[in-house]
Order: structure tokens, then sequence, then C-alpha cells
């Protein structure tokens, strides 16, 4: 939706898990298989979310809705539904590219890697962090930092760093991610320099798609006060088969 979905979302972006039991295997479970789980439980083998993205600044509010499917961690695709201005507004990632169409002047565009990095529609979170062009499994490694209380649940703090090979924005990730359900509840992100630039918050857990979910992610940028981006996730639907051919740079033209 390199939030890990971190992320989303978007698609998220973002941070769906499905609920399971503590066991003493998990007390022995590597960082990456950590991170693993919570992105496994995150996607599903598919999904499709409602979803509403507030974006808060000192002196306005804007409120986007859009609706989300995926599949894997190799496709995805987001539909702005509302505001009026950017209806129709459609990104897809297939494998690893990842386009733009713009309904009101006709074009599909090719983002490349550089664009990545930057704001995904004037909001707090990057256009990686919605549409996820890099994995949180493959294109890190990860290092357990121990164990902290986050919201009272007892989680897993994992630090993942950016394989030279990948095309990251972020220089390092720090990841909270509960040990009994694999929700992940907090996320930091920094940048090359080692300064912290966000926090990522996941909260309000719920039963959507029945699964345990949290259903509230708020990206807040330290160094800009009063302003936030906060993804709200309405409804959730899992597993549902979607073909590959669905998230294709012609359908995605079509998208209503």
């Amino acid at each position: 939706m390199k939030n890990l979905h971190f992320i989303i979302v978007i698609v998220g972006i973002l941070t769906f898990t499905a609920s399971s039991k503590p066991s003493k295997i998990l007390q022995d479970l590597s960082a990456k298989e950590v991170v693993k789980r919570a992105d496994d439980n995150m996607r599903g083998n598919t999904s499709q979310a409602d979803i509403t993205i507030q974006i808060i600044r000192p002196k306005w509010h804007r409120e986007m809705n859009m609706k989300a499917w995926t599949k894997g961690d190799e496709y995805s695709m987001i539909l702005v539904t509302s505001p009026a201005k950017e209806k129709g507004i459609t990104f897809l990632k297939r494998i690893k590219e990842v386009w733009n169409w713009i309904p009101s002047i006709e074009r599909t565009i090719k983002l490349p890697p550089s664009m990545m990095s930057q704001s995904w529609m004037g909001t707090d979170f990057t256009n990686d962090d919605l549409v996820k062009e890099a994995s949180a499994v493959d294109d890190y490694d990860h290092k357990h930092l121990g164990k902290e209380m986050i919201q009272g649940s007892d989680c897993y703090k994992i630090e993942m760093i950016p394989k030279p090979s990948a095309a990251i924005v972020w220089e390092k990730v720090i990841v909270w991610i509960d040990s009994e359900d694999f929700l992940q509840l907090k996320a930091e992100f920094y940048d090359e320099d080692g300064t912290l630039i966000n926090i990522m918050n996941s909260s309000e857990v719920k039963i959507l798609g029945g699964r345990k979910v949290t259903s509230r992610l708020e990206m807040i940028p330290v160094d800009k006060e009063g302003n936030k981006t906060v993804i709200i996730y309405n409804d959730i639907l899992f597993d549902e088969e979607i073909k590959d051919d669905f998230f294709s740079t012609r359908n995605m033209k079509q998208m209503k």
C-alpha cells in the first residue's frame, strides 16, 4: 500500500493478520519468519478492501475513498472512488512494474524506481508504501532486537535493513509485531543519516473478512507537527479468486 503495509494498504500498506495461538515453536521463529507470517496473513491469497484515507494538516483536512485488490505479493490494484476530482485514478503493481492511470488526461504512466519515494497523492505515505514495489520479506535483511510491549501486547521488535540490490526509500525500518496474533502494531522509518522520519501506528483491532486485523493506520511525520495520514479499512474480503489478467494496464483504464 517500505513501510510495511507496511503496509500497506494500502494495500496494504499494510497490516492485516489472522489470529493464531502462541506456542513454544513461535519463540524460536527467526526475524524473517516473523515478518513473513505478518506479511502472509496481511495479504491472504487475495484481498479486496474498501478504504478511507484522511489527510490531516494543521489548517485543513481532506478525505479520499478507494478500493484495493491484491493477489499474493506480486499483484495489486488501487482505484480512487472519491472525491470527484480524483475519481478513477488507478495504480497497478504487476510483478515489479508499477503503473498509474490518470483519466483526466487519459494517460498511463509507468513509475520508475525514483518515483517510489515520492508522496502518494499528497499523503504522508510514499508511492511504495501504498503499492508495495518492495517485498518486506525478500528485499530486507531482518534482525531480532528483543521484545517490547506495544498497546498492551507483547511484540517482537525487528530491525529491517534493505538489501544492497533493493531500490528502497528507507535506510532502516524497525517494526513491532504482536507475538500472539502477528499484527504489526508500530513501525519506524529512518533515512540514510539514521534520522527517524516517520512513525506508523496500527490500532482498532477488528474482525473483518473473518480475520483479526488492525483496521486503522496512522502515518506521522516526526518533523511536521500536526500532520498525519490515516488509513481506515471499512471492509475486507479475503481469499476470493482473482485472475491474474485482472491486474492489467488495459483493465486499470476500465475500473469504476
